[in-house]
């Protein structure tokens, strides 16, 4: 039997929060180990439910998702948050971003984003929907471009199907690749374009439009 994800909600709306909660019962892979209100809530109860992934809002009472990010990150930094938030300002995604979690998506987004931004991060990956994704583009958009950069064919289908969200494993069944192989072709890209990781590399592409989402 396979062993499900524990998921955590960080939540203040307690509407919201319940309803978080019937969509997580109804996702067979996923288990809900613990709720709370407000950062300082979630920071007490962290470590007794060790969470495989969070679910964090941004502005609460008490303690705030940003700086509650920031203190369990320090605490754990291989944990995976995923911020899900009315709120699209910059600073809002420039703040939780920089402090590190593993995805970004808004509330308005539908359930298909949301399943599919909770299985990329559990896979290791990261996820930003589109309206987050422009907003990091135009934060990068004052950086250059290395000079005389240039991809195979390969790479080109590669970067394209990793700027759209595909995982390694999917782009490897779209392109009739192994796994192995499309890894090769992910890390020649962070290498090519002096990308610490595929958010910036994601980033780096569409600023430099070498490709169009």
């Amino acid at each position: 039997m396979k062993t499900k994800k524990k998921v955590m909600i960080v939540e203040d709306h307690t509407i919201f929060r319940e309803g978080m909660k019937r969509v997580i019962s109804e996702m067979e892979d996923l288990e809900l180990v613990g709720e709370a209100e407000n950062g300082s809530v979630f920071l007490q109860l962290l470590k007794k439910v060790e969470p495989d992934i969070v679910l964090m809002d941004i502005q609460m009472p008490v303690m705030d998702g940003i700086e509650a990010t920031e203190k369990a990150l320090k605490i754990y930094p291989s944990l995976k948050i995923l911020v899900l938030s009315m709120f699209g300002e910059e600073e809002y995604v420039y703040s939780m971003v920089d402090r590190g979690v593993s995805g970004f998506i808004l509330k308005t987004s539908g359930l298909m984003d949301f399943d599919r931004a909770i299985k990329k991060i559990l896979d290791g990956q990261q996820y930003y929907s589109e309206e987050i994704m422009g907003i990091l583009v135009k934060k990068f958009r004052s950086y250059d471009s290395p000079d005389k950069l240039v991809l195979s064919e390969k790479e080109k289908d590669v970067l394209r199907l990793l700027c759209k969200g595909l995982s390694n494993t999917e782009i490897a069944d779209k392109l009739f690749l192994s796994v192995r192989t499309v890894e090769g072709y992910r890390n020649k890209l962070l290498q090519k374009t002096s990308s610490s990781n595929v958010l910036n590399l994601v980033i780096f592409a569409v600023k430099n439009k070498l490709v169009i989402l």
